[in-house]
């Protein structure tokens, strides 16, 4: 994939503003810590999370999207009218259907011939969404589109605290894990065809992008739902992390070599990168796998966990605004999720 007039001319961002640190977790643990002799401290210590953010209870996914995309029209001062699609692309949505755009796209009050819609792909959501709206660019299809998401774990995570103390086994403390990392928050991103008058001096233009899949992987992280009596469901999330990480390692390897070969980079061509945020191992063992320096990388995991589909984009926007990424440079957005699938942008900032 190949692009010659795409432009990502906003990253806004809204971040939940419940903090809760792994020592909050951890406590409510306390009878599976006591059976094991788990030491407080180990889920940041195995993570490298010390906290995360939550929704308050209640809280609507639409409208931290509809939050975020109205920052998005404020930078850059487009016309609501000149959106030829808006895509909602988090894992967590309002419900089946219809799709969350819709309500999104009806409160910025966008034209009749906007297309709408919903696109689920995991962690990977918001550039999947990214390429969607870049293809319909670059075919002339439309001038501008958004792609917005909003992520929340407490439901999730709560309810996976509850099963730990209900089946405080190791093997399910294990499979849970990497549920506890899971943060909140929401991002508008708006790509156009560089033709519009807009008030923002942002213009990254989209270069290319890679993706290789290994769908046979597909068992290793699920989320959803399984019965717990009659007409009664409640959420669940399984993962195989130390098979997932391996697997995804070596998927990112060979999408990397696909990705250089193709925008014919070396490694020390690219200037930096934004990585999913999952976790320090994760970070540690994919930078190492692609021999990229970690001072290339800008982490946010630390403070705000895996927000999902939303945790990249919102990396690459506070690394602009820290003025880590700088004008001119080339960077790679690097993406590894559930399925298994992975993606890799090129960008020149």
């Amino acid at each position: 994939m190949k692009y010659s007039r795409v432009f990502i001319n906003s990253l806004a961002y809204e971040l939940a503003p419940l903090v809760v640190s792994s020592l909050d977790l951890e406590s409510r643990l306390g009878p599976l810590y006591q059976k094991f002799r788990i030491p407080m401290g180990q889920l940041a210590a195995l993570t490298g999370i010390t906290e995360r953010r939550w929704w308050p209870k209640g809280f609507r996914l639409s409208d931290g999207a509809i939050s975020a995309a109205r920052k998005a029209i404020d930078e850059t001062g487009i016309a609501v009218s000149d959106l030829g699609a808006v895509v909602y692309t988090g894992v967590c949505r309002d419900q089946h259907e219809p799709a969350t755009a819709c309500r999104i796209a009806a409160e910025l009050g966008v034209s009749k011939d906007t297309a709408i819609y919903d696109i689920s792909n995991a962690c990977l959501g918001v550039l999947s969404g990214i390429l969607d709206i870049a293809n319909r660019i670059e075919l002339g299809q439309i001038k501008a589109g958004m792609v917005v998401s909003c992520e929340s774990a407490r439901d999730i995570v709560e309810a996976t605290i509850d099963n730990m103390l209900a089946d405080p086994t190791m093997q399910n403390f294990a499979q849970s894990l990497a549920t506890l990392t899971g943060g909140s928050g929401a991002i508008a991103v708006i790509l156009t065809d560089g033709s519009l008058p807009l008030k923002t001096a942002r213009q990254h233009q989209l270069l290319g992008a890679s993706h290789l899949s290994a769908p046979e992987h597909h068992q290793l992280c699920q989320w959803g739902l399984q019965e717990a009596g009659h007409l009664l469901y409640r959420e669940f999330m399984r993962t195989d992390a130390v098979t997932l990480l391996k697997e995804g390692v070596d998927l990112a390897k060979h999408t990397w070599e696909h990705f250089l070969s193709q925008r014919d980079w070396l490694v020390e061509q690219v200037d930096k990168v934004i990585c999913h945020q999952v976790g320090a191992s994760n970070r540690r063992q994919v930078l190492n796998a692609l021999n990229i320096p970690h001072e290339k990388e800008y982490p946010t995991y630390q403070t705000l966990g895996n927000m999902g589909t939303v945790s990249l984009p919102v990396t690459a926007a506070m690394a602009h605004d820290e003025g880590f990424l700088k004008v001119g440079d080339q960077v790679s957005f690097l993406g590894i999720g559930s399925g298994l699938n992975c993606m890799m942008l090129g960008i020149k900032w």
